[in-house]
């Protein structure tokens, strides 16, 4: 799948983010699409960067001969990237050097670093002025993840969200009735501490707890749950030191050092190998650690109260060589995902649909039977209307909260103290401009 790691945006976003005005300031191009050249007659060639590997990099392959076949006056290049992880970086360094390529693909959480660039076409107009793009199609998450202050930076290429998978059979060993939308975080909680089997190295939860982005998210999700905030509405100040989030990561916490009932994995490199060999009742995570299970008898479920789910829109980015050249990778972007494209990815894939519509597609239904779970994830979208804040600064503030959390796991801090101290520091950040 297109992106093996989410946890790995933080650190590149702030190692790059200086990197970004030096490449923009250099770059030419004003990164709005000038008017398309029509019947010129000669091929215009672009180059799309990816992340893929293995049988997702086939698929990618298969839609692009298709394309070129299909498409003779725009021919289409795949290059691997060298991996997404560092896909911002590389972008940078092309940009700098005066060779980016047309269309690349980046995390969703770079999006306020990239977009300072002039190099990157503002796909407003287009979008506006193609009906038949229909931008509304795309789940809300995914939209407020590629929209920096009103500008659209990058058409949504991956979706995914957080939800509850559960050990069917450990659930039947303690007694206990499988996790319902129903539950409350108390439930979520009570469920935990009666999985939990010392003796055995059995745990309810599992949860990362290396302090990296993955650890973070986790956490916010439960912290929307709770109706907190990450950010005040103007992104000015934190706000996830509010009361909601102060119960948030006190539950968290008490979990952790009271009840002991998750397992914590510091090195975030062993919970699905654990989860898989039965020792970890319940999971919070995407559809995409699902092919990591195959011992287990497994179940998903919504999150607990008011299921507000996360989710790491990523995107594909247009990048300006020259109108020719943006007209064609707007051309072929918009074909690569429509819905009819997407399923197909989707099916040789496990991704989840980044269009609504191809619910409706003739596949749908295949991919559903080909992909246990999935169907879950699917109707989950819904429950994704929030996003991680598009600023620049989000990574720093990332680092912050992801010490905070795990020091309340590990019982160094309780919540208010943590949270207060992140705070601190986040505004201190926001206060300074261009930070």
């Amino acid at each position: 799948m297109r992106r093996v790691a989410i946890g790995t945006v933080g650190l590149l976003a702030l190692a790059c983010a200086a990197v970004v005005l030096t490449a923009g300031c250099g770059s030419s191009g004003s990164g709005t699409a000038a008017s398309p050249s029509a019947g010129s007659g000669r091929v215009v060639n672009i180059t799309l960067w990816h992340g893929d590997t293995d049988y997702a990099a086939k698929a990618d392959n298969v839609l692009v001969a298709q394309w070129n076949k299909a498409n003779p006056d725009i021919h289409v290049t795949a290059l691997y990237n060298g991996s997404n992880d560092y896909a911002l970086q590389k972008t940078l360094t092309a940009i700098a050097g005066g060779k980016p390529p047309d269309i690349t693909y980046l995390y969703g959480s770079w999006a306020a670093n990239i977009v300072k660039s002039p190099k990157v076409v503002i796909l407003n107009d287009m979008i506006a002025k193609d009906s038949s793009f229909n931008w509304n199609d795309f789940w809300p998450a995914e939209r407020l993840a590629a929209t920096v202050n009103g500008k659209i930076m990058g058409v949504p290429a991956l979706v995914d969200n957080l939800a509850i998978v559960y050990n069917k059979k450990l659930f039947d060993r303690a007694g206990l009735s499988y996790p319902t939308a129903q539950w409350t975080w108390d439930d979520f909680r009570a469920a935990a501490k009666k999985l939990t089997i010392p003796a055995q190295k059995q745990f309810g939860w599992g949860y990362p707890a290396d302090a990296s982005e993955d650890t973070v998210w986790h956490w916010e999700a439960m912290l929307w749950d709770y109706n907190g905030d990450i950010l005040t509405p103007d992104n000015k100040q934190a706000a996830f030191n509010s009361a909601q989030g102060d119960q948030a990561l006190t539950m968290l916490g008490d979990m952790a050092t009271v009840d002991h009932s998750i397992y914590i994995d510091t090195t975030n490199t062993k919970i699905q190998q654990t989860f898989n060999n039965g020792h970890i009742g319940m999971m919070v995570t995407g559809p995409w650690d699902l092919p990591s299970f195959p011992n287990v008898k497994f179940g998903v479920q919504v999150m607990p109260a008011n299921h507000q789910t996360i989710s790491g829109p990523d995107n594909w980015v247009i990048l300006n060589n020259g109108a020719a050249r943006v007209n064609a990778s707007w051309t072929f972007i918009k074909w690569f995902t429509a819905a009819k494209q997407q399923m197909y990815y989707d099916l040789q894939t496990g991704a989840l649909p980044t269009r609504q519509s191809q619910q409706q597609q003739p596949d749908f239904q295949t991919y559903l039977s080909k992909y246990p779970g999935t169907d879950l994830f699917v109707k989950n979208m819904g429950n994704a209307v929030k996003s991680r804040p598009t600023i620049p600064q989000y990574s720093k503030i990332s680092t912050f909260l992801g010490q905070a959390i795990v020091s309340v796991m590990l019982g160094k801090s309780d919540a208010k103290t943590a949270l207060d101290q992140a705070a601190q520091q986040t505004n201190a950040l926001l206060a300074v401009p261009g930070s």
